[in-house]
């Protein structure tokens, strides 16, 4: 019998997204976020969960535009960083020494050190208690060529992402392959 743990915000995995804003006098600013993911595919979209009381939530209501940059294992410092200075009392560009670049495409920077970047422009926002949900839809992803395999897709081992667990509040690295998707299931659907 499983033991019950009670309603938490516990999902395995979660990741670790650093979303670009700009204020109101166009300042840059970078944010952690763990609760996010993709959430359609058609629009391509991905999703984003804030207080309000953060100063990114401000930002993106005013510009309706964020990037999510995803950090290296070599940058785990620098997220979480982000994660615990407010952009309202710091200029977390300047202290960390990371580049932020204006987007073409949304307004909001991205950060140029960072190996994956998506650019999002805000289609939607939900309240939903504490958090809102903002979706946004991914206008363009930005690579580092060096990250790509033959394929011309992006390599999760050397982009070198990295994750969060919030039941420890600790930071993980992505591990060996296990299988192709939409294959092992295959010796499955052959059993009936």
């Amino acid at each position: 019998m499983k033991k019950s743990l009670g309603a938490h915000t516990l999902v395995y995995p979660t990741p670790v997204f650093i979303i670009g804003s700009y204020d109101h006098n166009d300042k840059p600013n970078a944010m952690t976020v763990a609760w996010g993911g993709i959430c359609c595919s058609k629009p391509p979209c991905v999703t984003i969960s804030l207080r309000k009381a953060t100063y990114t939530y401000a930002n993106i209501m005013l510009k309706k535009a964020y990037t999510v940059n995803i950090p290296s294992e070599k940058f785990m410092k620098e997220a979480d960083y982000f994660g615990i200075a407010s952009g309202r009392n710091e200029d977390k560009f300047q202290k960390t020494g990371l580049t932020p670049v204006r987007s073409s495409l949304v307004d909001a920077p991205y950060i140029e050190e960072f190996p994956f970047v998506l650019e999002c422009r805000c289609i939607h926002t939900f309240e939903i208690g504490l958090h809102t949900q903002f979706i946004g839809e991914i206008l363009d992803i930005k690579i580092d060529p060096a990250l790509l395999d033959q394929a011309d897709k992006p390599d999760i081992h050397k982009i070198n992402p990295f994750i969060y667990d919030p039941g420890s509040g600790n930071y993980f690295s992505i591990g060996p392959q296990l299988a192709r998707s939409f294959s092992i299931g295959q010796e499955i659907s052959r059993e009936e």
